[in-house]
Order: structure tokens, then C-alpha cells, then sequence
């Protein structure tokens, strides 16, 4: 059975939803940190439900040229800016205490500022498309309260990766095959109902197609979170305080830049999850707070997302 505490139920779903599913895992590549959006806190997980319906909306701003550890010249990278908003529409089920399985469907919206090596001019591209949909299969039949599971699937070449003016590993999709492993914990401590929890993700790439592979990416998230506050008649406001983590190999194939991608990167993230009975909503702004790439490379100064889910 889920435990008594609501937020720790939470986390204890978190295996019905494979672990990115508080976060949605957004099927999509991106120049420098898009894959830690595939972990996080359990805004989305079911209380026991048989299955959940999520919308989640994240947005990435990449302003700042960046080389090593430290901010670098515009003028060293051809790319100037690259602003991408994610939108992604999933569905979970559990099919009994021990299994279930989660669809997810993305679709992005990018802007990309780049040199043209004809001209020399700065040009910019925007585009939209269906990202890479990501098909996650969960085990959580460890212990009765469900506090340890891992999660295992599959991104597959949905998303588009030819639109003229892109780079491919600016492209909203990777025109690969990634497998996707991850598992998580969840415990409790101290007083005050306390919680915390740390999971990861692991994609890695199974294919090289018309030239480019991407990095291999690992993705890991730790968390805390008290009891939270009862604002209601089933109205429950809880703040959740985390650090993300991701790590990223260098791309590559003929189509690849491999001097100027890979990169290591550490965010803090506070959080607020509101749930009204059935229905949840969740948002978070994330900042870095180290970062290190290879070569040349646009990053963020922060990063946010908003999530609704229903349980039925």
C-alpha cells in the first residue's frame, strides 16, 4: 500500500510514472541542457491512481556563449542564440501494484540565431514540429510502499532533424534511437514529515543516422520536501527544494561538432506543487550554478517549466 503521508505518496508513484515523468522527459535535443528536464520532483506521479493525463510547458533561454567554466566571447561561437519552448502531452498507466507504462508526446518551438558561412551575416530560424516520443516501461514491486523502483524504454526518431538553418544537434529531434534507463529512492527523515529523493536517467544513444550521434546523457535529481501546508478541503501547498545534475559526452559522425558539445552542469531548483484533490500543478525555476562545456557553447541563465496533471 502507498504511505499515509500525501507527498510521500507522491514519490512513492513515482514508479508508476517512471521517474520522468514529474518532469517530463522532453524528447528533444538541444545545443547545451535540455535532458535534465527528465528528472525531478513527482508533480505528476499518481497517489495510487490507475492512470494520469499531464500537460507540461518548460522554457529554455541559451543567451550567453560560454567556454570551460566561465563566460567567453560572443564573437568565439558562430551561434549566437537559441530560446526553445517545450510542450508535452503524456499518459501514464499502472496495470497493478509492480508494473505500468507512460507515453509521452512532445512538441517544440525553437528560434536559432547563427553566422551564415556564406555571408557572414547573422541570420535567425524558427521552428516547430513534433519532438521524439518517448515510450517508458516501470517496475516498482521492490517493497510494499513502492519508495524504490527503476524505469526503462525507449526515444524514438519521430522528432524533426532536417530543417534547413539548423544544426543537428540544435535540431528539435536527434534522428536516432536512444535507449532510456533510470530508477529512483525515496525515504524519509528527521521530523516534521520530512521527505526527500534521488533519481537518474540515463539515455544513450543506440544508432548514428546521416551522420550525427549524439552524447551520451546521464541526468540525476535529489531532492527534500516537508509536509507541506493544508490550505482546504483537499488543498494541500507543499515547497520542494532540489539540485539537478547533468552530464553529456561529446556528439559524434560527420554532421557532428565534437570540439564544441558535451558538458557538465549543476542547478539548484525551488518548487511549489499545489493538488486539489485528483488534480496537481507544479512550477520551478532552475539555475545554474556550475557549468562547464566543451569548446564553444550557448547556456542558459535559468530555466523553468509548469506542470498539470490529473489522476483518475
Amino acid at each position: 500500500m502507498f504511505p499515509k503521508n500525501p507527498i510521500a505518496r507522491a514519490f512513492a508513484g513515482m514508479a508508476l510514472s517512471g521517474m520522468a515523468a514529474t518532469m517530463p522527459s522532453l524528447a528533444h535535443a538541444c545545443a547545451c541542457g535540455c535532458g535534465v528536464f527528465d528528472v525531478g520532483t513527482s508533480a505528476l506521479l499518481p497517489n495510487g491512481a490507475k492512470s494520469t493525463v499531464f500537460l507540461q510547458y518548460s522554457y529554455l533561454d541559451q543567451p550567453e556563449n560560454w567556454g570551460g567554466s566561465s563566460s567567453s566571447p560572443a564573437a568565439d561561437n558562430d551561434d549566437k542564440h537559441i530560446r526553445s519552448e517545450f510542450y508535452v502531452a503524456g499518459f501514464q498507466h499502472t496495470f497493478n501494484r509492480a508494473w505500468g507504462v507512460m507515453v509521452e508526446v512532445p512538441y517544440t518551438q525553437r528560434h536559432f540565431a547563427t553566422t551564415d558561412d556564406d555571408s557572414g551575416l547573422i541570420v535567425s530560424n524558427d521552428h516547430a514540429a513534433l519532438g521524439d516520443i518517448r515510450i517508458m516501461g516501470m517496475y516498482t514491486g521492490f517493497s510494499d510502499d513502492m519508495s524504490t523502483g527503476v524505469t526503462f524504454g525507449a526515444k524514438l526518431a519521430t522528432g524533426d532533424f532536417t530543417y534547413k538553418g539548423f544544426d543537428r544537434d540544435t535540431s528539435i529531434g536527434t534522428g536516432t534511437t536512444d535507449l532510456l534507463l533510470g530508477g529512483y529512492h525515496e525515504m524519509h527523515f528527521g521530523t516534521g514529515n520530512w521527505g526527500g529523493f534521488v533519481q537518474a536517467q540515463l539515455d544513450q544513444p543506440l544508432n548514428t543516422r546521416e551522420g550525427y550521434r549524439p552524447g551520451t546523457e546521464l541526468d540525476a535529481a535529489a531532492g527534500v520536501y516537508p509536509g507541506g501546508w493544508t490550505l482546504g478541503n483537499g488543498v494541500h501547498l507543499t515547497p520542494i527544494f532540489q539540485a539537478l545534475m547533468s552530464i553529456r559526452s561529446k556528439d559524434h559522425g560527420d554532421n557532428a561538432d565534437p570540439p564544441d558539445s558535451g558538458y557538465q552542469r549543476l542547478l539548484l531548483s525551488p518548487g511549489l506543487e499545489l493538488r486539489v484533490r485528483r488534480f496537481r500543478l507544479y512550477a520551478d525555476v532552475e539555475r545554474p550554478v556550475y557549468q562547464h562545456v566543451n569548446g564553444q557553447q550557448l547556456v542558459p541563465h535559468w530555466q523553468g517549466k509548469l506542470t498539470a496533471s490529473l489522476n483518475f
